[in-house]
């Protein structure tokens, strides 16, 4: 037996208090839209950024790190480290123009922004998209993932049709339980559960990572360091060369200049979509000020490059050693391995709650986002508006019911898509380069007036093509796939961008007006002139931001492995790289303060 009677009781107890905070605020959440999907609008910073940050520890996450150090060593963690810059100009650029929207969804910015039938037919289209189809495929490989850690950690076969594995039944079980939760508190409840999941999922990793370190075979980080190649350690990919196999992360010019200059910009990704959206926006809009905003997406991004990697690459490393024989594919199982193999009883369940409690807060964060898209974008906005009921407390106490209708709903064709996912990994590449080329238009129809509907219609289509045709007619493979994908997006929008009207007048002077963003807006807009206005503090609060994470990132781990003048020095960095960030945010022009709602 895998677990003793103590392992069950804390298990208990978890799942006991996650219900328990669901049922706790379902009063607060049943009021109106707002309540449910955005807590009322009155989230602080903290609150926001835990959520955020608990919603992208996903059950697959520190397998996923754990394969790709088997494969690179630490300096492997580059495939995903490169994102900060995108997570960085979402906090200082979009943070606080999220807040100040006033919308309920992300996808209610679209009638905000443009005009007329083609802005109804893209609101349509990506509620659908968005919320049912890129949705259920992001729940379905955390799914997956759940699916592989219960088969490893159990030792079950998992032969047969679906309905015959009894794994199957354990994720729709976890499923049900998180829709029942979520759907009861809505977006205040998750957020809540998402905070407390965050200690226990980051408490309990640093606790595997001391404790398997501290085992005789390992002999702590002195230990690690003697069985395991110098190469493992480094922290920077090797840059103009590839194909080296299994050793420092080695990639060619063209991939580095993908990952460092095109990426980040150009693909939509969750959690990383440029200009900021999905539940990153969700939860930016939930702040009670701009100022919480801001705050909230920047403590999300610290925490989630410089703090959250660490105990995954220690317990990583130690698999490497404990676990040898396995296979580059099998290498994420490691992670899992050492859960079952090395911890008493009581930790053994406290970190199985780790892994349950990262589950949770996606699953509830995905189903409640794409309950909001669904319920306000597509039901209330094309199917039944708020003018065919007697009153506005009815109406919205039917979007409630409707939006906890969507969110059973979406439970169960995700489980349906979980039964026909093959690999994580597959999923994750599809997503990246189907949205590769949209994130700039993303990010310019909040800057540029002469972006229309048509524009972001052009740009979420030609992906799909673009990658059809890279991959499937071209059989190129990345980065060429994913560099010819995104040139033959913009080499589609931009002229039909050219080609087509302009959004009226009255409708780019309203969005102006709410919104007051920077840019370029002529003076028939903004009346203050057509000339490219942008505040130059906030690209100093990009690169401040930037060099600060990436300094503490690299200043913890050279402290973990004794390297105590790199890490002096990383730090040190770091520590006037956040000095200077401060100073700037405070002293930029338009900075919100605590009072501004």
């Amino acid at each position: 037996m895998v677990f003793e009677s103590i392992d069950w009781l804390i298990i208990i107890a978890f799942l006991v208090l996650s219900l328990s905070i669901g049922i706790f605020y379902r009063k607060q959440a049943s009021g109106s839209l707002s309540d449910f999907f955005l807590g009322g609008r009155n989230l602080p910073w903290y609150v926001a950024g835990l959520s955020m940050v608990a919603t992208t520890f996903a059950a697959d996450t520190p397998l996923w790190v754990t394969e790709v150090i088997a494969q690179h060593g630490i300096s492997g963690n580059w495939l995903w480290w490169n994102m900060l810059a995108g997570g960085m100009l979402t906090t200082f650029f979009f943070a606080r123009l999220w807040r100040k929207a006033n919308i309920l969804t992300e996808l209610e910015f679209i009638e905000l922004r443009y005009g007329n039938w083609p802005a109804k037919i893209l609101r349509a289209f990506r509620s659908v998209y968005l919320g049912i189809f890129m949705n259920v495929i992001i729940i379905a490989w955390v799914n997956y993932a759940l699916l592989t850690i219960l088969k490893i950690f159990f030792n079950i076969e998992s032969e047969g049709p679906w309905w015959q594995n009894e794994l199957y039944w354990y994720i729709l079980l976890a499923m049900i339980f998180v829709a029942i939760y979520s759907s009861l508190s809505g977006l205040i409840g998750v957020a809540m559960t998402d905070a407390i999941q965050f200690f226990i999922a980051m408490i309990s990793c640093i606790i595997l990572a001391v404790f398997v370190l501290d085992d005789p075979a390992i002999g702590g980080i002195a230990g690690l360091q003697e069985k395991l190649p110098a190469w493992r350690f480094e922290f920077f990919p090797k840059i103009g060369s590839a194909g080296e196999g299994v050793e420092v992360f080695s990639i060619g010019i063209a991939s580095f200049l993908t990952f460092s200059l095109v990426q980040w910009w150009a693909s939509w990704y969750p959690g990383a979509e440029p200009g900021g959206g999905g539940y990153i926006a969700q939860r930016m809009m939930s702040a009670k000020s701009e100022k919480d905003a801001v705050w909230a997406s920047l403590f999300f991004q610290i925490a989630h490059y410089c703090l959250r990697p660490w105990p995954w690459i220690i317990v990583a490393l130690c698999a490497l050693v404990l676990y040898p024989d396995l296979s580059p594919e099998e290498s994420g199982q490691g992670f899992v391995l050492i859960m079952r193999d090395y911890l008493p009883a009581g930790l053994k369940g406290l970190l199985f709650v780790a892994f349950i409690s990262a589950y949770m807060s996606t699953i509830s964060t995905q189903l409640n986002w794409g309950a909001s898209i669904l319920t306000n974008d597509l039901y209330r906005r094309f199917i039944k508006s708020d003018d065919r009921f007697e009153s506005e407390e009815k109406a919205q106490k039917h979007y409630v019911f409707v939006g906890r209708l969507f969110t059973a709903v979406l439970m169960l064709i995700a489980f349906l898509v979980t039964t026909r996912i093959q690999t994580i990994d597959a999923a994750a590449k599809f997503l990246i380069q189907c949205g590769a080329g949209l994130g700039l238009v993303l990010i310019l129809r909040w800057y540029w007036w002469r972006i229309n509907a048509w524009s972001e219609i052009t740009a979420s289509l030609a992906p799909i093509v673009g990658y059809i045709l890279a991959n499937y007619v071209f059989e190129w493979a990345f980065p060429n796939n994913f560099l010819f994908t995104v040139a033959f997006s913009m080499i589609c929008w931009i002229p039909v961008t050219f080609l087509t009207k302009a959004e009226s007048d009255n409708k780019l002077k309203s969005f102006f007006e709410r919104v007051k963003p920077e840019g370029w807006w002529p003076k028939r807009i903004s009346g203050e002139g057509s000339r490219v206005k942008l505040n130059r503090n906030l690209l100093l609060c990009w690169i401040s931001g930037l060099i600060g994470t990436y300094s503490v990132l690299f200043g913890i781990g050279y402290l973990l492995f004794f390297s105590y003048a790199k890490a002096v020095t990383w730090m040190a960095i770091g520590l006037v790289s956040f000095i200077s960030l401060y100073l700037l945010m405070r002293s930029t022009k338009g900075d919100p303060q605590p009072d501004q709602q």
